[in-house]
């Protein structure tokens, strides 16, 4: 649970970093913005990779959330076109990510049975 909460907070921290990048073509001043989201997104993404969440998880999860909710906000803060066709793609976005996530953990334990397999038939605990 709690990986997920910083997970959360990486998504943010950059979705607010990219928001800024934007923000920054007009004034300035975001670029703090910008450092400051991607700083602590990375900071963050870093804490969940030691918490023990794989990478493809935490890197997919991270990256296409960012992306999609990074689409919406734009459309809804500076008026950038959401099309049927990049909603849909935002759903395959959201799909290939649970599809991933739910490969990971059937994955995960089919290839911690295997790998204990060999040692219980070698007498090895």
């Amino acid at each position: 649970m709690k990986n997920w909460l910083l997970l959360s907070g990486a998504i943010l921290t950059e979705v607010a970093g990219s928001l800024g990048l934007k923000a920054a073509t007009s004034d300035p001043w975001f670029y703090l913005l910008v450092v400051a989201g991607y700083a602590c997104a990375f900071a963050l993404l870093g804490a969940v990779l030691r918490g023990g969440m794989k990478l493809g998880v935490a890197y997919g999860v991270w990256g296409a959330s960012g992306v999609a909710l990074t689409a919406v906000l734009s459309w809804a803060l500076f008026a950038e076109p959401l099309t049927w066709v990049m909603m849909i793609g935002i759903v395959l976005i959201v799909g290939g990510v649970l599809l991933v996530e739910m490969g990971s953990g059937s994955h995960g334990k089919a290839a911690a049975e295997r790998a204990t397999e060999p040692a219980a038939e070698a007498g090895v605990a």
